[in-house]
């Protein structure tokens, strides 16, 4: 994996920051439903998910033969209140994760790049394609973000209107 694939994994909190700049509290917070998620359990989640790609990566590089565990995502999201934290931390947290993983990654070798386990799909997944799923991951995730945010100004501007 190039130093390239390393940045963009890495550069996936300032898409973030960016994407939630200038959003107040109530829009971070704000659901279309009940069981939707807000802006910031969005960004919640991808710290969830950075934990447990984290994990993964690890075990395979410890040439562990266990399959890779999957998690519950929504019910991670509630389980720690996610809407009743404060996104800045939230954002602190996936920064440094990132920051983390990013210095362990400059130290792989391309053989490890290529060590492999089993996903809970029972796919087989290299940490290269686990790292590159990370990113594309966040990338969708932006824009259910976008989708959100958008919705949550239209509906001030209609309750203001």
């Amino acid at each position: 994996m190039s130093e390239l694939h390393i940045q963009d994994y890495v550069n996936t909190h300032g898409q973030l920051e960016q994407i939630i700049d200038g959003l107040s509290e109530d829009q971070l917070r704000w659901k279309a439903a009940p069981q939707s998620w807000s802006v910031q359990e969005v960004v919640s989640h991808l710290v969830d998910h950075s934990f447990v790609i984290s994990f993964r990566i690890r075990d395979i590089l410890a040439n562990t033969s266990v399959q890779l565990p999957a998690f519950e995502q929504d019910a991670w999201v509630i389980g720690q209140h996610s809407n009743d934290g404060n996104v800045n931390d939230i954002l602190e947290v996936f920064r440094s994760l990132l920051q983390y993983n990013s210095l362990l990654f400059r130290r792989l070798s391309v053989s490890d790049w290529n060590k492999s386990g089993v996903n809970s799909r029972g796919e087989t997944v290299s940490v290269a394609d686990i790292v590159r799923g990370f990113v594309k991951h966040v990338e969708g995730h932006l824009g259910q973000i976008e989708r959100t945010k958008l919705a949550a100004i239209s509906s001030e501007v209609q309750i203001q209107g």
